[in-house]
């Protein structure tokens, strides 16, 4: 028995933390046919068991509890959340892309076009995001609006990249995809995390979110989109600001005003968001919603 200052603590814990145990393991001398059996692993050591179909609600905790605890220990209070698309081009790419699809066909031109028109709004939200990142409010101890993206490119790069150049820490919430893209090198190191499980990805976005500006996107901007008009709408959610650029878009794409009409929402759910065009206007609005001096 070892006879140490530290044994005879009061304080001191008597079971070795997880992390020693695992090195005990590592370190052990006998090699047999019992010890080298998968069967014999410590349980949180074991991949293949982890990565069990049984397993998947232990899995669905982890993804849950790493991102809020590493969250927590960087003193992120609240963020401002940014969706959109991952094909948008900075303003800089615009010109490039529409002359690459010269030669193709009268639609892929097109929609070369459509999307270098919408350059804009990455410009918005590099804007945006360095405006806000330069206020560096704090509130408790903690940081507040910290800016969280999907980690990806183009609005998400934007969203990152002007947090970035404001000498701000963001965040981006990555997720594992068929075809996977490495995060933008924006995003804080530490504070870029990745998931199995799009729900718990979405559920990260909203636990912390003062504010939520949405630009042009696809299926993926959109299912975001409605699944935190749906939790505010039926009050699972308290009231925030929802920021939506690009009014054109969003009404060539989505009529927002027929489902008043056919009655399947109330007319004042379409007060749920805001529209606006300038990343200026979506602050001014965030300040007004919180009282915050601009």
């Amino acid at each position: 028995m070892t006879d140490t200052h530290t044994d005879r603590e009061l304080t001191d814990r008597k079971f070795y933390r997880a992390g020693e145990e695992s090195r005990f393991a590592e370190e052990a001398p006998d090699r047999t046919p019992q010890t080298e059996h998968p069967a014999y692993k410590l349980a949180f050591r074991d991949t293949d068991f982890l990565l069990r179909d049984e397993l998947r609600p232990v899995r669905f905790q982890l993804e849950l509890l790493k991102p809020e605890m590493l969250l927590d220990e960087a003193r992120v209070g609240s963020t401002l959340v940014m969706y959109g698309s991952a094909r948008i081009p900075a303003p800089e790419e615009a010109e490039a892309r529409i002359e690459a699809a010269k030669g193709k066909s009268e639609f892929e031109q097109k929609v070369a076009e459509r999307l270098a028109a919408k350059a804009k709004y990455y410009g918005e939200a590099y804007k945006l995001s360095r405006m806000v990142s330069e206020k560096a409010i704090i509130e408790d101890g903690k940081r507040q609006f910290v800016v969280t993206t999907g980690g990806g490119p183009s609005i998400m790069e934007a969203g990152n990249r002007g947090a970035s150049d404001a000498g701000s820490e963001s965040i981006g919430l990555n997720i594992i995809l068929p075809h996977e893209q490495a995060p933008n090198s924006y995003v804080t190191p530490y504070l870029s995390l990745n998931f199995h499980y799009f729900a718990l990805r979405k559920m990260h976005f909203l636990l912390r979110a003062r504010a939520v500006a949405v630009f042009p996107g696809g299926f993926g901007t959109i299912d975001e989109l409605f699944e935190l008009l749906t939790l505010v709408q039926t009050g699972k959610m308290k009231p925030l600001p929802i920021l939506l650029f690009g009014r054109d878009f969003w009404e060539r794409v989505i009529d927002f005003e027929a489902f008043a009409e056919e009655g399947t929402i109330s007319q004042k759910d379409l007060d749920l968001f805001h529209w606006c065009e300038t990343a200026e206007q979506a602050w001014a609005h965030i300040a007004q919603f919180y009282e915050l001096d601009r």
